[in-house]
């Protein structure tokens, strides 16, 4: 048994999420990136080209950028390729081999490289506290805030959100810069830890409170929009002319005015009705763009 071919599906967007249950904020003379298991090998699980991969990455690059200029350590956690079935253990029983069985995809995938000045933790379990010196090493720092970043949502990041709780520390789960197996466990997984161990809020919420603005569009808006729209109308991205009526191809207006929330909060306004008047993919080019 391994882990499957994923689903493309459409980024959960913060209104999703039950309410949090404190109020904590992100400090960034207390918090910690982590960015979580972003190794080749889970990636290459899902299609790159389709959501929600392209925005994970992006997500995840930005608040690494962010953490960087605020001075926030970054820690990655990564599988080797050496794993003993001493070391491994039950974990054979649930995904076989896993990198040990492919080598070949243990890198971070391109755009998340970690920095000379980045920890790089081996992972051996679930959890990124599990046999490493995690805790430790934030507590020298005089650090006890957790902002969790990377895949699976509901498996690995929630372990670790669960125990950072369990540790006194306080963790901030990302939705947009997570993915997991499907959008219903990536939606259990955020409303989990809003519920039980902690903070879910989106990148742009976490980007403010480090001191940072988030950037408000891919450098391609129209490749961003067909990224974005594709798994909506469970069509390919490549496959949406950007002259097509999304009306005619599927695209409903509950989803339409989730999207045009999703734009508001990223910083460029624009109506659900300006979406549905104009609905083609040029016009809403044109569109955010003038937003």
């Amino acid at each position: 048994m391994t882990i499957p071919a994923l689903p493309s599906y459409a980024m959960p967007t913060a209104d999703e999420v039950a309410a949090n249950r404190v109020d904590w904020c992100i400090d960034p003379n207390r918090a910690v990136l982590l960015i979580h298991d972003m190794q080749d090998y889970f990636i290459d699980k899902y299609d790159r080209t389709q959501a929600p991969i392209p925005a994970l990455i992006q997500a995840i690059g930005e608040l690494r950028r962010a953490a960087d200029l605020a001075g926030i350590p970054v820690v990655y956690t990564a599988q080797p390729t050496d794993q003993p079935d001493s070391d491994r253990a039950l974990l054979n029983d649930f995904w076989g081999p896993g990198l040990p069985g492919a080598p070949e995809q243990v890198n971070v995938v391109d755009g998340l490289t970690p920095a000379d000045h980045d920890t790089v933790l081996t992972k051996w379990r679930y959890s990124a506290f599990q046999r490493s010196p995690l805790r430790q090493m934030m507590s020298d720092q005089g650090r006890d805030q957790l902002i969790i970043t990377g895949v699976y949502a509901h498996i690995g990041c929630m372990a670790s959100a669960l125990e950072a709780f369990m540790q006194d520390v306080q963790p901030f789960f990302i939705v947009d810069a997570l993915a997991d197996f499907s959008r219903e466990e990536h939606l259990m997984a955020i409303n989990y830890v809003a519920r039980r161990c902690g903070v879910s809020l989106d990148r742009h919420t976490a980007l403010a409170a480090i001191g940072q603005p988030a950037s408000h569009s891919a450098p391609d808006t129209l490749g961003w929009l067909r990224q974005e729209v594709a798994p909506l109308i469970e069509q390919s991205p490549e496959d949406i002319d950007p002259d097509d009526n999304l009306l005619f191809m599927g695209l409903d207006s509950m989803r339409m005015m989730t999207l045009a929330e999703q734009l508001t909060r990223q910083g460029r306004p624009v109506s659900f009705m300006a979406l549905a008047e104009n609905p083609t993919l040029n016009d809403w080019v044109a569109l955010l763009d003038a937003a």
